[in-house]
Parts: structure tokens; C-alpha cells; sequence
């Protein structure tokens, strides 16, 4: 099992952007798959972005898709989610989530076992 940190969140105004990282410990980093979920206030915790243990195909939401992009350093235990052309909108909690090899639904707070603490994102218009 993996323990998950987020780290990067902050205030932007409207078209910045920000880095978030998510730090794993433990072991076999590179046998999860990895997601980012976010959640507005008085809002559902909602996907936003995964990527497989084995690097291959990403997927996004298409409320960020064209302006988000997943990625991951097996080196580093890490998985990070550049965010530009950020939007009032895009204001929320952001999780990054894991399990162990394939999601049975990655599109799903329930397709991800272990969750970090989350690190919240404001966006200024």
C-alpha cells in the first residue's frame, strides 16, 4: 500500500498555472495507476485525469481537457498534474488517488483505494 501527499496548490489569478505533486511512499509505486480527482464546495469530488501504471494512455475530463496534463516519475515516487489556462471554475480540493494496477472504473472516486490529504487550488477572476 502507498501513502499519497499533495503538494503545489495555492492562489492564481484566471489564465495562470500551477504544478501539483503528489508524492507516494511505500512500496511499488510503479505497479498503480494514478488519478486526479478535484471537489468544489458543496460539489461532489469529481475525475479529473489518470494514468496507468505501466505509462501507456492518459485520459481527462473534458471540463480540463487541451489545458491539463498527467504525468509521472517512477524515479521519484511522484505524479504530477501541470494545470494552465486555469479557471474560476477550476477552483476546488484536489486529490490525487491510486490502485494498484488497472482501476475497474477509473472515471470513479470508487475505481481508486488509497486517496491523499488533498491540496486546494483558488483560482481569481
Amino acid at each position: 500500500q502507498v501513502q499519497l501527499v499533495e503538494s503545489g496548490g495555492g492562489l492564481v489569478q484566471a489564465g495562470g498555472s500551477l504544478r501539483l505533486s503528489c508524492a507516494a511512499s511505500g512500496r511499488a509505486f510503479s505497479m498503480y495507476s494514478m488519478a486526479w480527482f478535484r471537489q468544489a464546495p458543496g460539489k461532489e469530488r469529481e475525475f479529473g485525469a489518470t494514468i496507468p501504471w505501466n505509462g501507456g494512455m492518459t485520459y481527462y475530463a473534458d471540463s480540463v481537457k487541451g489545458r491539463f496534463t498527467i504525468s509521472r516519475d517512477n524515479a521519484k515516487n511522484t505524479v504530477y498534474l501541470q494545470m494552465n489556462s486555469l479557471k474560476p471554475e477550476d477552483t476546488a480540493v484536489y486529490y490525487c488517488a491510486a490502485v494498484k494496477l488497472y482501476s475497474r472504473n477509473m472515471y470513479s472516486t470508487s475505481g481508486y483505494d488509497t486517496w491523499g490529504q488533498g491540496t486546494q487550488v483558488t483560482v481569481s477572476s
